[in-house]
């Protein structure tokens, strides 16, 4: 999810989400020019990469109207059907020649990092070395800044509300506490760019919002604190137990931590565009900046929302909740997409681990989407075998049309329900 969703956009999306229930490295030319050029819409073109099976047409089509509607520049797509991938895209609309999304170009996941730190969690207590119902006070020295004293519900607050967003702090009420850097910087008297450990010393100072375990409020907070209890439980950092026991075990080497500045930006990495400026985390001056590069810190954001992947990467990473892996196991699998104790919405959707869940006839649909400055991502796991994640590299632009994922979901949900037959290719072999 989006540093800025609301409740209303939380309950707006679990009540239409899941429709259908009825039925090589990125080009060069990323620099400063490369920025300015691809804002120009004037004289822009398409060029559209990798391969569709036959009669998937339409998926392309649909990502071409949403990414023209809104002007964004690059684009990719993955489908999977029943363990196939499908269809494996890079979209490029811009007038700058040397700007070319492949279907390996990395982007910027947002939230759909959530499912990647929650899988990690759940491979932990698959493996004995964690507790669902641990006690984050028991796992983290939580120490609070000088003169502040920790929430004595803080004991309540366990790692499987951790994962439901159950754990008692609520953006909506008291804001976003990983969104601020400078507060931070000045309240335990440290210089920028904080780290994660300043992080977490700051919010161990605030008063929860909710008693724990008594509502849902999607919290980023919630999963810096799954991060650092990863890094503790596993004994190594939190970024390399991901890559040995999450992604390496699928054969997904491309996806790494993302990097807040322009200047590092990941080898096949596309740009990343908004209208919007702001304050630089990275200095005392606060050097205005365009908005993804350096007025959010990425580096500490990597559990929460700060992985690179292209779309191919993500929708194999979902394999692991289909089953049929080493990483997890059934029960493991069942645990993810359990009923929480509170939470459910009146539509019958609800957050498991890191996913948003609904049981329907015939299955189950799960969802997720993610928002930065400069990013919006979806994925979907249909009850029907489907699967898809989708990524652009922009998530505001001048023509005011919204970035939900409903927005994006619908007019793929339409393309699949359409679909009476589907390819028997498998691209895997072609990119893993």
């Amino acid at each position: 999810m989006a540093q800025g969703l609301s409740r209303r956009d939380f309950g707006r999306l679990m009540g239409s989400a899941g429709l259908g229930l009825a039925a090589p490295a990125l080009a060069g030319g990323c620099g400063t020019a490369s920025r300015k050029a691809a804002t120009r819409a004037g004289t822009r073109t398409w060029r559209v990469s990798g391969t569709a099976g036959a009669g998937l047409g339409g998926f392309d089509a649909a990502v071409k109207s949403l990414m023209q509607a809104r002007n964004i520049p690059c684009g990719s797509l993955a489908v999977m059907r029943k363990g196939k991938l499908v269809l494996a895209r890079g979209y490029t609309w811009s007038d700058d020649a040397a700007l070319s999304v492949q279907p390996t170009s990395l982007f910027r996941l947002a939230s759909l990092s959530k499912a990647v730190t929650a899988t990690a969690v759940t491979r932990l207590v698959q493996d004995g070395k964690l507790s669902l119902s641990a006690r984050v006070t028991d796992l983290l020295t939580l120490t609070p800044p000088p003169g502040q004293s920790a929430d004595p519900r803080l004991g309540q607050v366990t790692v499987r509300r951790l994962l439901q967003h159950l754990g008692g702090w609520d953006r909506d009420i008291s804001g976003d506490p990983t969104y601020r850097d400078r507060t931070t910087a000045k309240l335990l008297g440290v210089p920028l760019p904080i780290t994660r450990e300043h992080m977490v010393q700051y919010g161990t100072g605030l008063k929860l919002d909710h008693d724990p375990g008594s509502t849902f409020a999607y919290s980023n907070y919630g999963y810096l604190l799954l991060g650092q209890i990863i890094a503790k439980a596993a004994g190594t950092s939190y970024e390399q137990y991901v890559q040995k026991n999450v992604l390496a075990p699928m054969g997904i080497t491309r996806m790494r931590p993302g990097r807040s500045l322009a200047a590092g930006r990941a080898a096949g990495e596309v740009p990343y565009f908004s209208q919007r400026t702001g304050p630089s985390v990275f200095d005392e001056a606060g050097t205005t900046l365009p908005a993804p590069y350096g007025t959010f810190n990425m580096e500490n954001r990597t559990p929460m929302g700060g992985w690179l992947a292209s779309a191919v990467d993500y929708v194999r990473f979902t394999q692991i909740h289909d089953g049929g892996t080493s990483v997890l196991g059934s029960s493991s699998i069942a645990s993810i997409f359990a009923k929480p104790e509170t939470g459910l919405n009146s539509g019958g959707s609800y957050y498991g681990f890191g996913w948003y869940v609904r049981d329907v006839t015939g299955g189950r649909n799960t969802w997720h989407s993610g928002a930065l400055d400069g990013t919006s991502t979806i994925v979907t796991r249909r009850y029907d075998g489907v699967t898809w994640a989708l990524l652009f590299d922009q998530r505001d632009d001048p023509s005011g049309l919204t970035y939900e994922y409903d927005d994006f979901s619908a007019p793929l949900h339409k393309v699949a329900n359409a679909l009476t037959t589907w390819p028997s290719t498998n691209l895997f072999s072609t990119y893993f």
